[in-house]
């Protein structure tokens, strides 16, 4: 069991903050500390503490759902959900990676781009991966991508990382095109991801990418992801598919810029 952190909602001023603006206080010393939701870096440092304010306070089931319908997907298909080499794309602490192995993974590769979520794995779930990388997949060295490449993955997972800035269009679209053609894709986006008024560049890419002939989608449902910080329910799409072929750069310089 991790210690437990005092931490703090807003009680006022939170009403019409997106998602990625949202904040808390952690109360560890004199002065509480005010952290966004979305500094993973500060939060990954302190043990714990991620699971308390997402999973504990504000009710997180991303992770076993996504993990969930891919296995219901895969079975679906008469294969078989152990012998998947999977890369866990924007890993984090491995919370996903630790739901992927209760279902039993033959392979399973972390990739994040901050140090302190490789920490963070290694000091709370060292058993986890077979191997995880920090790395920047915008630019990507050719040593970093041969030694990922190797691992042969054929299934890639993203899980509540995608549309805020966090992974750009491009370096989704460069772990995408390292899975192996018919290899499975599973990810969650925010619901207004999907509503056409939402000009983001992510947002159209996938959109588009749904639709193409690069994914064929098996599974998309609609769930509660999690609360906001005033408990108010934040609704997710999980979407799982197979890859077909290669994205081209053709396609992904229609979102960029």
């Amino acid at each position: 069991m991790f210690k437990r952190h005092r931490i703090q909602f807003p009680k006022s001023g939170v009403e019409g903050l997106n998602q990625d603006e949202a904040y808390f206080y952690l109360h560890e010393n004199e002065v509480p500390q005010k952290l966004r939701f979305h500094d993973y870096d500060k939060i990954y440092e302190v043990q714990g503490l991620y699971e308390q304010l997402f999973y504990d306070r504000l009710k997180c089931v991303s992770p076993a759902k996504v993990a969930d319908i891919l296995a219901s997907s895969v079975l679906q298909s008469r294969e078989q959900f152990s012998e998947l080499r999977v890369l866990d794309f924007g890993a984090g602490n491995g919370m996903m990676g630790e739901e992927l192995k209760k279902h039993g993974v033959s392979r399973l590769v972390g990739v994040d781009i901050i140090p302190e979520a490789f920490n963070a794995t290694i000091r709370d779930r060292p058993e986890v991966y077979d191997a995880y990388y920090v790395a920047d997949f915008t630019q990507l060295y050719d040593e970093q991508k041969e030694e990922i490449a190797s691992w042969q993955c054929d299934c890639m997972v993203t899980v509540a990382a995608l549309g805020f800035g966090d992974i750009p269009t491009k370096a989704f679209i460069e772990a995408f095109n390292m899975i192996k053609n018919q290899g499975w894709i599973a990810f969650n986006i925010k619901e207004t991801f999907f509503d056409n008024s939402d000009e983001s560049g992510f947002s159209k890419m996938i959109r588009e990418l749904i639709f193409s002939e690069y994914l064929e989608v098996y599974h998309i449902e609609r769930y509660k992801h999690r609360l906001s910080v005033d408990g108010e329910p934040l609704y997710y799409f999980a979407i799982v598919g197979r890859k077909n072929v290669n994205v081209p750069d053709s396609f992904l310089t229609k979102f960029e810029g």
